[in-house]
């Protein structure tokens, strides 16, 4: 047991050395070699950081999900996709508000003004009052199993939001940018270097969101297991007093 803890924590402080480098690596090619743009100037350089973070939110609340459907399928009830399920959920949470508050900084640079009720932006801001429900959710009372179930449940209900979000440009009149780069017929083109610093940031944030996962997880077990030695410990004093 012990020799596997080793391996693993071995394992997730390179994974985390990784992320720092291609995090410094994002910030030069982001802040310093990528052009401007023609139109937005410098202020197109917080793309860099909007776009990786949603997307980051998207992949943690479709883990979310998928561990919650494997937990109610009944073919393995282990706590651990319930644990991944919510260490995925907080920091699906983080990074819509990164989301949220670099398209306020952005949208105060572009627009004028930090918030509009536009589609996108009132969906996802929707979006991430939803989730920290479902964080709220697995915070109520219950045993683990009781907690597994309800939160399950919610976050299968939830990820239907996410289509939502992401469609709203085309579903509706709104005022922010459609896809660049899924989209091939858009009207906005990246240069090489511009896409490369994109994708560079969709990559290294995606790492910084495995290496959060695995951190969480863990944390969430030990807040589990420390629960259980909490409520073993208040039966044995109730048996004590019973024979008192």
């Amino acid at each position: 047991m012990s020799t596997h803890s080793g391996t693993g924590t071995k394992a997730t402080r390179g994974l985390g050395i990784i992320v720092l480098l291609m995090l410094i690596a994002l910030a030069f090619f982001g802040l310093v070699f990528s052009a401007e743009d023609v139109v937005q100037g410098s202020t197109v350089r917080i793309m860099y950081v909007h776009v990786p973070a949603i997307w980051v939110a998207y992949l943690a609340f479709g883990l979310t999900a998928v561990c919650s459907a494997v937990y109610l399928s009944g073919k393995n009830r282990s706590l651990a996709w319930d644990r991944v399920a919510g260490a995925s959920g907080e920091i699906g949470v983080l990074f819509v508000a990164v989301s949220l508050v670099t398209g306020s900084l952005w949208g105060r640079l572009t627009w004028g003004t930090y918030w509009v009720w536009d589609a996108r932006l009132t969906s996802t801001a929707f979006l991430f009052i939803t989730y920290i429900g479902y964080l709220a959710v697995r915070r109520l009372g219950g045993t683990h199993r009781q907690r597994a179930r309800r939160s399950s449940v919610l976050a299968l209900l939830a990820i239907v939001e996410i289509p939502l979000v992401h469609f709203s440009v085309n579903m509706w009149r709104s005022l922010h940018q459609s896809a660049s780069v899924a989209d091939p017929n858009a009207k906005v083109q990246l240069d090489g270097l511009m896409l490369f610093s994109l994708f560079l940031g969709l990559f290294a944030f995606t790492l910084l969101f495995v290496w959060l996962v695995l951190h969480r997880q863990r944390t969430l077990q030990l807040e589990d297991a420390f629960a259980d030695r909490g409520l073993d410990a208040a039966i044995a004093a109730r048996r004590e007093e019973a024979v008192k």
